[in-house]
């Protein structure tokens, strides 16, 4: 499963990636999750799963889903909580989730 956090700068999202890592560790999943600025989201699409949006750029969701969905790439932008708390455990669900 491939996963992948979209930020404009990256900074609070790597954290989070880090802490969605553990918990998949912990789950026993493998899973690949890594933070992307949108302005390099395409060149990272290839065998992704699931593409969550950080709550500060959920404007960018609509151009995110006309580029993504069609390729059968789930999208939803992160919860405002779960990010400010950087609750990996709860992101991680979430996009096992939509992945079903």
């Amino acid at each position: 499963m491939k996963i992948i956090l979209v930020c404009s700068a990256g900074m609070s999202t790597s954290m989070l990636v880090q802490k969605m890592e553990k918990s998949a560790e912990s789950k026993g999943l493998s899973a690949e999750i890594e933070a992307v600025p949108e302005s390099q989201l395409s060149n990272h699409l290839d065998g992704t799963n699931v593409i969550l949006i950080g709550p500060q750029v959920r404007y960018l969701a609509p151009k995110i889903k006309a580029n993504a969905e069609p390729l059968g790439i789930k999208v939803d932008i992160i919860n405002q909580m779960d990010y400010g708390m950087m609750n990996g455990e709860k992101v991680l669900e979430h996009a096992l989730e939509l992945a079903k």
